[in-house]
């Protein structure tokens, strides 16, 4: 089974595209939390599990977690993390 790793930095509005922002601009959210985004994959469908103690390689320093997403064998990562980028605009709206 494959596991997919989405970091908070992805969905982060406040990141460009070089400092780790996956999504456009539209679908990006101020500070988003690994519990909105692993509630996002719930909904989508997928298995979520969230790793609280985990820094992303381009922030070494804080340690805001990430969420590893399995089952979602039949989809691109780019597709993932743009379909729960969608649903966390959604939730906070």
């Amino acid at each position: 089974m494959v596991e997919n790793v989405i970091w908070p930095a992805y969905l982060d509005a406040d990141r460009s595209r070089s400092e780790g922002r996956r999504v456009p601009q539209d679908l990006a959210v101020s500070d988003p939390s690994v519990e909105e985004i692993a509630k996002a994959v719930q909904q989508i469908g997928y298995d979520a599990t969230v790793e609280r103690d985990k820094a992303y390689s381009r922030e070494p320093w804080t340690d805001r977690g990430r969420v590893v997403v399995r089952g979602a064998d039949d989809s691109t990562k780019n597709d993932l993390v743009q379909a729960v980028a969608a649903y966390v605009v959604a939730m906070r709206e």
